[in-house]
């Protein structure tokens, strides 16, 4: 239990640091980012298998970097969701879903 936590958690930094580097990424506090998380994983665990099935045949051409383009919609679906998580447009959506992966592997890998 306590890892889910810590997981939720740092998670939620990654998030608050990603809206901090990258412009049109819009974050405002970390109780949002908290929230933002939650979001993001139930998009993740319900719309992701279905968006990555129905993408298969480009994610495949692509080599898997269409992913990030999911990851980005997903990210945009949850500023559409919540008032106080804002991404003005799809160049700051697929770059910050870039850092957001960079720095979660970072983070979770070490």
């Amino acid at each position: 239990m306590i890892t889910l936590f810590v997981v939720w958690f740092l998670s939620a930094v990654c998030l608050y640091v990603t809206a901090a580097i990258v412009p049109g990424f819009k974050m405002t506090s970390f109780w949002a980012a908290l929230w933002a998380v939650v979001i993001i994983g139930f998009f993740n665990m319900w719309l992701q298998p279905i968006l990555l099935f129905f993408a298969f045949p480009i994610n495949f051409l692509t080599l898997g970097l269409f992913t990030f383009v999911i990851n980005a919609l997903i990210l945009k679906l949850t500023s559409k969701v919540m008032s106080s998580f804002e991404i003005d447009g799809w160049l700051p959506a697929i770059l910050g879903a870039i850092v957001l992966a960079i720095m979660q592997a970072l983070v979770f890998e070490y």
